[in-house]
């Protein structure tokens, strides 16, 4: 997951809706979906749900996405921008209902403020307040979850072992495993998460 650009802050696009596949599902915020012949990745509008690292609840994200929007299912995308790295951020829906707020109702996300324009600030302002009010998902956190955003802040800041712990480097491609690529990110070399998402070696994913 990585934060929007603050770019996007400042454009007003006309949404695009169109009709797609899911194909994979990411984290708690971002998804792959197949349109036509084209594949596209898509990051949910106006939402910011915990990082991968910020166990287990960016976990938990994720598993609600899958259930709301499960591999092979078909869902409308109200595509907004797209944002600096190629993804198209937009509001999925399902049968009608808009996944977005319901990731947000159900205490799996919280609503990313910063970059709400474009969407219904009433109704996500409500849905975060009855989820809080309620203490579901990560509002039931003791002493209160860090937002994703500020977690990915304090994991982009720079500290004594920010470059190679131990006088060792590793790459992604000589890793070859997406666990152990997390494993090595908690024992300090933050340099495989370039994006500053929170996440090492997005790309050994399976």
């Amino acid at each position: 997951m990585i934060a929007l650009p603050l770019a996007l802050a400042a454009v007003v696009l006309l949404a695009q809706t169109r009709t797609a596949t899911v194909i994979a599902i990411g984290d708690g915020d971002t998804l792959r979906v197949r349109d036509g012949s084209r594949t596209l990745n898509v990051r949910l509008a106006c939402i910011d749900a915990p990082e991968t690292s910020q166990a287990p609840h960016g976990a938990s994200a994720r598993a609600q996405l899958q259930a709301l929007a499960a591999v092979g299912t078909t869902v409308e995308l109200r595509v907004k921008a797209t944002d600096r790295y190629g993804r198209s951020v937009a509001e999925l829906s399902r049968g009608g209902r808009n996944l977005n707020q319901a990731l947000v109702a159900s205490g799996s996300a919280f609503v990313y403020w910063q970059y709400i324009q474009g969407c219904d600030r009433q109704t996500y302002s409500r849905l975060e307040n009855e989820a809080r009010l309620k203490r579901v998902g990560i509002w039931g956190v003791s002493g209160g979850l860090t937002r994703p955003w500020d977690f990915r802040a304090g994991q982009r800041r720079p500290s004594a072992n920010s470059s190679a712990p131990f006088g060792r480097r590793y790459t992604c491609k000589k890793i070859g495993s997406y666990d152990q690529a997390q494993v090595l990110l908690r024992q300090g070399h933050t340099y495989l998460d370039g994006d500053g998402d929170g996440e090492a070696c997005e790309a050994l994913r399976s």
